[in-house]
């Protein structure tokens, strides 16, 4: 019999389709049930459940009262044990019986908290997987109380889902069950956990942090991936890549951040205005030049040899230098060395060049030569791949 653990959260996503952006807080929430939210969580878990109905005598759910878990396991007839009760749930059930249950009563919402408890008791049972519906929010609570070598897998309820522990849907989720409980061979990966700050979100500034990792089922068609591009919009790709330069911006260190709309997004994130058509010098990621030139660039080279460059190549035509960037000059390259430069650009950005390679014009032909071969691209958050710079044949 194969030993589940479930955790719902049931105000995942309830936020999303009334404009509010997430469901993090009991103030969104509440207000969201204001304005027409309404909760999904549990059918979405009940779609996963359902794609291996005919084996549920072969399942055995370790769930938390109510909400949580328990409701569905009853409506499902799924047999289970309640391991742990949300905190206010046994206070509301008084309120509700008291003399006061005619009068109106704020409601009750679970926790992080209650996910996180929920958790660290399942992790005592020896399970053989986890099953939690939500978020990012949701799988960031999950990872911080998880076992490294349990095996998890996330069932998408909410508005942000962004990490890679989680299926491409529901019913994804349910046949990767499917095969656990029949008994097949399923491969284990380890899969990011990335969330988004929710209240800078709603004032227009997108801000991501990496939260770890978990293990999860390997497979190429039932699960999220973070590695490949096609199944993330061009903003969140470029949210990576901007998450993933400033997270390993070291102290002391001058960056020169390039031209183009990819590079504005580190400039976005970090909150400084950019030179979009120019070269802006980073340090300790606060504005120390704007829209350097080359002798900028080589007056700061005698002062330190410290200096990283990010850039960007022109999306269509792939060109990385000698085109909108000529204060990178082939004496800055020389002095600065092509180790210190770092190249982004999204997936779906590389997509488009068809396979042809990035093409240098610096000026200097012996240079450009000397620049030709595999070059690693940052293409997002922890994730790089290597290209080709050199003559389109």
């Amino acid at each position: 019999m194969l030993k589940v653990g479930l955790v719902i959260n049931p105000y995942a996503g309830i936020g999303g389709r009334v404009g509010l952006k997430g469901s993090d807080g009991a103030e969104i929430r509440e207000q969201a049930l204001n304005i027409g939210g309404t909760k999904l969580s549990i059918d979405k878990a009940k779609l996963c459940f359902m794609q291996f109905e005919e084996w549920f005598n072969e399942i055995k759910v370790y769930t938390a009262a109510g909400e949580m878990g328990e409701q569905l396991c009853i409506e499902l007839k799924i047999e289970h044990q309640v391991v742990t009760y949300p905190i206010n749930s046994t206070n509301l059930k008084k309120l509700i019986n008291s003399e006061n249950s005619n009068k109106q009563l704020k409601p009750f919402f679970t926790s992080a908290k209650d996910t996180k408890t929920l958790v660290s008791e399942l992790c005592k049972l020896n399970l053989d997987i986890i099953l939690f519906v939500g978020g990012d929010g949701t799988a960031r609570d999950v990872c911080n109380v998880v076992m490294d070598d349990q095996l998890v897998l996330g069932i998408p309820a909410g508005v942000k889902i962004h990490s890679g522990v989680y299926s491409v849907s529901p019913e994804a989720a349910g046949k990767l069950m499917r095969d656990l409980v029949l008994g097949k061979m399923v491969a284990v990966q380890q899969a990011g956990v990335v969330d988004l700050n929710e209240e800078a979100f709603r004032v227009g500034h997108v801000k991501t942090k990496y939260y770890g990792e978990m293990s999860v089922p390997t497979s190429q068609v039932y699960m999220q991936s973070t590695k490949q591009g096609s199944g993330k919009t061009e903003a969140i790709e470029l949210i990576d890549i901007a998450a993933d330069i400033i997270e390993g911006m070291q102290d002391n260190i001058y960056y020169i951040i390039g031209s183009g709309s990819t590079c504005a997004m580190i400039m976005d994130e970090l909150g400084i205005k950019n030179t979009l058509l120019g070269s802006d010098v980073i340090f300790n990621q606060e504005l120390y030049l704007s829209d350097a030139t080359e002798i900028d660039l080589l007056q700061l080279l005698k002062t330190t040899k410290k200096m990283i460059f990010i850039l960007t190549f022109i999306g269509g035509q792939g060109h990385l230098l000698g085109r909108g960037n000529h204060q990178v000059s082939p004496e800055v390259i020389k002095q600065s060395g092509w180790d210190s430069f770092k190249i982004i650009a999204t997936k779906s950005k590389l997509s488009e060049l068809q396979g042809r390679p990035l093409q240098v014009d610096t000026g200097d032909i012996k240079l450009d030569h000397q620049l030709f071969g595999l070059k690693k691209i940052t293409t997002g958050y922890h994730d790089t791949v290597l290209y080709t710079v050199g003559f389109e044949c």
